[in-house]
């Protein structure tokens, strides 16, 4: 019989767009920009299931929630990356390498990937506590629940410690205390080149379908001259034989 752990009353601690199953389990799932059918998922033996959509606070939240439970030991990352953030990456990067002196997690893609919550403490536990399981860019429900059921018969029990609660300020709280905080120059410019980038995708988008409407024209053009073509050609043929 595998250690089991009471997790944190109430569990999850942070609310959000997520689905609970059994507090003991060992898998969590995190469909990053998908939103997953959470029954099935539970039904398989997930504790936890959920989106996670910044590759900030979004992963803040993630933390808290599972280290409040030490049973939790298998984070599965699947679904569709989430554009621009990047956050399947940003978790994998954040489970394995952690974050620089400044709160930025290292090796991150994503615009902002800085870490504000997570004490030192917060981000050893998680990295101790969970093995990140790499799932990306699928939303085959079998392949995710024949995994989860792997996992499951694989529990090593729960993490020999106690429940960490972690408080999360999101930054309407921190706005009303002091007022709007200004932006860093860094996320401004990063912001900055992400809206050209997605206006340069756009505009390549919009070209590459005016380039693929006349190239369909000019073949639709040549076949309608030989058609045509051939349909005089069986005329002249036709007058000729009559004669």
């Amino acid at each position: 019989m595998v250690l089991k752990k009471k997790p944190s009353e109430p569990w999850p601690l942070i609310t959000g767009e997520y689905e609970t199953g059994n507090p003991e389990s060992p898998v969590a799932v995190c469909s990053c920009g998908s939103h997953l059918k959470g029954s099935a998922l539970l039904g398989a033996g997930a504790g936890l299931v959920g989106p996670c959509k910044t590759e900030n606070i979004g992963i803040e939240k993630m933390v808290a929630n599972i280290v409040s439970n030490p049973n939790i030991r298998y984070m599965i990352v699947t679904g569709m990356e989430v554009k621009g953030h990047i956050t399947g990456q940003a978790i994998e990067a954040f489970l394995t390498a952690g974050v620089d002196k400044e709160g930025r997690i290292i090796g991150a893609k994503g615009a902002i990937p800085f870490i504000q919550n997570l004490s030192e403490e917060s981000i050893e536990r998680i990295k101790q506590q969970v093995q990140p399981v790499m799932m990306m860019d699928t939303e085959d429900m079998g392949a995710i629940t024949a995994k989860i059921k792997e996992l499951v018969s694989k529990d090593p029990g729960a993490l020999d410690v106690e429940p960490m609660r972690i408080e999360i300020k999101e930054g309407g709280e921190e706005e009303a205390e002091t007022g709007p905080r200004p932006m860093a120059a860094e996320a401004v410019d990063i912001m900055s080149r992400m809206r050209l980038m997605d206006a340069a995708v756009t505009n390549n988008g919009l070209l590459n379908k005016f380039q693929a409407g006349i190239y369909a024209g000019k073949i639709e053009g040549i076949a309608l001259g030989l058609t045509m073509i051939l349909v005089l050609f069986g005329i002249i043929l036709k007058m000729v034989g009559g004669q």
